[in-house]
C-alpha cells in the first residue's frame, strides 16, 4: 500500500497530524513572539494547520514543504480558504532535498514529526539550524522513549531502540549542536489516546465504505497491528514533545 494513502486516510480527522492537541499547539504558536515579516519554514508541514496558526497570530510569511500527495493538496484547500495564499507558499516535494536560494534566511524553522527524513533528530536539527538566521528559532517535534521498550514491542512496530532517544537526550542533542534550548510542550495520555484513536475510527470508517479498495485488508492490517501495539506497550512506553532552541 502506498504509504502517503495510509497516511492520508488514517489522519483524514486529524487537524495537526502528531500527537500534539491543537490547543497545546495554539500555546506554543504564542510563545514564539514572532515579528513582521519574519519567514517561517516548515518541513514536512502536513495539512499546513501550523503554518495557518501562525499567519493568522503575527503577519509573518510562511513556506510550507510537504513530500504527500495528498496532504499537500489539503494544505492548499486550507491555506485558500483562510485567505492566507498571498502569505504561504506551498511546496510538493522531498523535504530533505530542499534548500533555500540564499540560506540562512528563514527566523524561525520546523520540523513537527518528519526528523526520519534527514535520518533522525540530530540530522533533522542540524539541517534546520543551517537554514535559520543567527538569533532565530528551531522547532522539531519527536517521539522519546519514557521508558525502555520490550523487544516484543518494537519488533511489532517494526522500529528500533536506537531510533528515538529520552525526553532529556532529545533536549541534551540540541544543546550539544550549540543551540539554546528555550522550552518543551510535552504530550499526555490524552493527547496520544486522541491521536491513535482518531487513526482507527478513520480506517474503519474508510474500510467500510470502499469495500473494492484491494487496499483494504493491507490498512486494517497495518491499523490493528499498530492499536495493538500501543494498547500493550505504547501508551506508558513512548512520549512526544515539541523542542524549541534558539540558534546563536
Amino acid at each position: 500500500m502506498d504509504m502517503w494513502k495510509y497516511f492520508a486516510i488514517t489522519h483524514k480527522d486529524h487537524t495537526v497530524m502528531n500527537p500534539m492537541s491543537l490547543a497545546k499547539t495554539k500555546e506554543m504558536v504564542d510563545l514564539l513572539r514572532l515579528a513582521e515579516g519574519d519567514h517561517i519554514l516548515d518541513v514536512a508541514c502536513g495539512k499546513a494547520e501550523f503554518l495557518c496558526l501562525l499567519a493568522e497570530r503575527y503577519a509573518v510569511l510562511g513556506t510550507g514543504v510537504d513530500a504527500s500527495p495528498y496532504t499537500i493538496a489539503e494544505a492548499r484547500a486550507k491555506v485558500g480558504t483562510r485567505g492566507l495564499s498571498q502569505r504561504i507558499e506551498l511546496l510538493h516535494m522531498d523535504g530533505a532535498a530542499y534548500e533555500p536560494t540564499e540560506p540562512p534566511i528563514f527566523t524561525m524553522t520546523s520540523c513537527i514529526g518528519g526528523s526520519w527524513i534527514y535520518e533522525g533528530h540530530k540530522g533533522a536539527l542540524e539541517a534546520l539550524a543551517k537554514m535559520t538566521k543567527p538569533g532565530g528559532l528551531v522547532l522539531v517535534g519527536e517521539p522519546y522513549w519514557k521508558q525502555d521498550p520490550t523487544h516484543e514491542y518494537v519488533k511489532m512496530v517494526d522500529l528500533e531502540r536506537e531510533q528515538h532517544g529520552t525526553h532529556e537526550s532529545n533536549v541534551k542533542t540540541g544543546v550539544e549542536l550549540g543551540l539554546a534550548f528555550l522550552y518543551a510542550a510535552v504530550s499526555n495520555e490524552d493527547d496520544w489516546d486522541r491521536y491513535e484513536g482518531l487513526q482507527w475510527q478513520a480506517a474503519e470508517r474508510y474500510a467500510e465504505l470502499h469495500p473494492a479498495d484491494l487496499d483494504t485488508k493491507e490498512l486494517l492490517d497495518k491499523v490493528h497491528t499498530s492499536r495493538d501495539a500501543y494498547l500493550r506497550w505504547g501508551r506508558d512506553c513512548l512520549g512526544w514533545a515539541m523542542y524549541l532552541f534558539r540558534k546563536p
